[in-house]
């Protein structure tokens, strides 16, 4: 598989494609206005407890109060609390945590009331970016993440991915981390590190060492709702998470930009520098190399597949439903299992790469064409699971259910990405109502008055939609005909089939458009 990455860059923000064999899968935009990224760390204050929701609601600068519930508080909670007190009072003078002493897990059944009061301050990550009328969502259970490894704060515990099976692998990068990790603070090995060496774990750990130290001595200065540590940019986290040397290039169109992600892979992936190249053409970077084109064909309501089947994507605040038709995909009888079974597979092939691209989150239900075969039921499930399995995303699949139904959730930490595809009617300007089409002649006649009359041009050429110009042409005395005799001029009528049926324009002997 050939990954590529195609980043537009723009005064108004970054827009990022992700391509696998030349077809699009993911899109992101990165705003120059957007305060609020996943993984971003805010010095949040509580404004309102409600024990109802074993909940708060907490002020990190947004307009609508940020979500922080009792299960995102994290087991050591506690410990943070006393730090950042501490940290803001000066009685905690060290960036580590080595002298300081942890408190006891929360109770996971608690209550929010019983460790958090009205006005108090909090640092709170966040955990979901502002999606619709809501607040961002929070989570008071700190990690920064690395390539490599991820640290939390205020823990012991080394966890590795699952994706990596080896036994012996596994038991290496654990006493690798385990070596080299700071006094209370827990470390997550990611998937990427597999056969990795000391070297670049420890490069990777000392770098999220850094970061920590810089959230405690900003600490005691940032105002209450302010950002403590940022994430750093979609871009780089998006190469920090998914650089793999599948990867054949990554195309820039901003001087800059290129220069910081050259520099950004040269830490990250010394080898793979040389993938990163500026976009010279004067040809804009998604028209070049046909983003665009995919962009038009898979956003909107309807998506065709390649077989004649096509998908109706219909989205309301609850859920999001997708229908799965044959189109004029047609089989006999005979073969009519076989051909839902085969549209259904190129559907849920298309499906996982739409909610990739869309990113898609919470309910999708899909209604896939029905089979009377249980093991092409099962076949269809576990071919949409494989399909879906290259998702970063949190998912669950369910199998079909009794009616056909697919059910999946998936994890929605950003808004969805809604590109409208269709254009403005030129000849309407999207009023869906034109100038009466009797009137036409009239509007050209009174042009000719201007221009012949009026500006004494001669020798013109009137250029109009083909019907008209067979309007205008019909019959041996025609409109063309009385024009001649009422103007003492012969005017020249051409046809574009380009133009909409009520458009014209008027052209000089020189071929120069005569602007009104």
């Amino acid at each position: 598989m050939i990954k590529e990455l195609i980043i537009d860059s723009s005064p108004g923000g970054t827009t990022i494609a992700l391509l696998q064999d030349k077809q699009l899968v993911e899109l992101h935009k990165e705003q120059v206005s957007n305060n609020y990224t996943v993984g971003d760390i805010y010095l949040g204050r509580i404004k309102k407890i409600m024990p109802g929701l074993n909940a708060a609601f907490v002020d990190v600068g947004y307009e609508k109060d940020a979500f922080l519930h009792y299960l995102d508080l994290g087991p050591q909670v506690q410990s943070l609390l006393k730090l950042t007190k501490q940290v803001r009072s000066g009685g905690y003078q060290s960036k580590l945590l080595d002298n300081f002493k942890l408190d006891a897990d929360i109770n996971k059944g608690g209550k929010i009331s019983e460790l958090l009061s009205k006005n108090q301050l909090i640092p709170v990550q966040i955990a979901k970016e502002p999606i619709s009328t809501k607040g961002p969502r929070l989570s008071s259970d700190i990690s920064i993440a690395g390539r490599y490894v991820v640290l939390v704060p205020f823990s012991e515990v080394t966890s590795i991915s699952k994706k990596i099976k080896s036994n012996t692998e596994r038991n290496r990068l654990r006493k690798i981390v385990e070596s080299i990790k700071p006094k209370h603070f827990g470390v997550i090995i990611r998937t990427v590190s597999e056969g990795k060496g000391v070297a670049e774990l420890q490069k990777d750990l000392l770098d999220l060492i850094a970061k920590w130290e810089s959230f405690v001595t900003r600490l005691p200065s940032v105002e209450p709702a302010k950002k403590v540590l940022g994430e750093i940019d979609r871009t780089s986290t998006l190469l920090r998470d998914i650089l793999n040397p599948d990867f054949q290039h990554i195309y820039i169109n901003d001087t800059g930009l290129h220069e910081e992600i050259r520099s950004y892979i040269h830490e990250i992936s010394p080898e793979m520098e040389n993938i990163v190249k500026l976009h010279k053409n004067s040809v804009p970077i998604f028209e070049h190399y046909g983003v665009d084109k995919q962009i038009k064909s898979a956003f909107g309501k309807t998506v065709n597949l390649a077989g004649g089947a096509y998908l109706v994507i219909e989205h309301t605040e609850a859920l999001h439903v997708i229908d799965v038709n044959s189109g004029n995909r047609t089989a006999s009888k005979e073969n009519q299992e076989e051909n839902a079974f085969q549209v259904n597979k190129e559907a849920a092939k298309e499906i996982a790469r739409q909610l990739r691209l869309r990113d898609m989150g919470g309910i999708v239900v899909i209604d896939f064409i029905d089979m009377h075969k249980p093991t092409n039921r099962k076949d269809l499930f576990d071919y949409l699971r494989a399909e879906m399995s290259h998702d970063r995303a949190k998912h669950t699949i369910l199998p079909p259910s009794k009616f056909g139904l697919v059910q999946i959730t998936r994890q929605r930490v950003r808004p969805e990405m809604n590109i409208v595809t269709s254009e403005v009617c030129p000849a309407c300007n999207g009023t869906g109502t034109i100038r009466p089409t009797i009137l036409l002649l009239d509007d050209i006649e009174n042009n000719f008055n201007y221009i012949l009359v009026e500006q004494n041009e001669k020798k013109i050429t009137l250029v109009v939609h083909p019907y008209i110009e067979a309007y205008i042409k019909k019959g041996f005395f025609n409109r063309q005909w009385k024009w001649y005799f009422k103007y003492s001029q012969w005017i020249k009528v051409k046809s574009n089939p380009a133009y909409q049926i009520t458009e014209f324009h008027f052209f000089s002997a020189k071929d120069e458009e005569i602007k009104l």
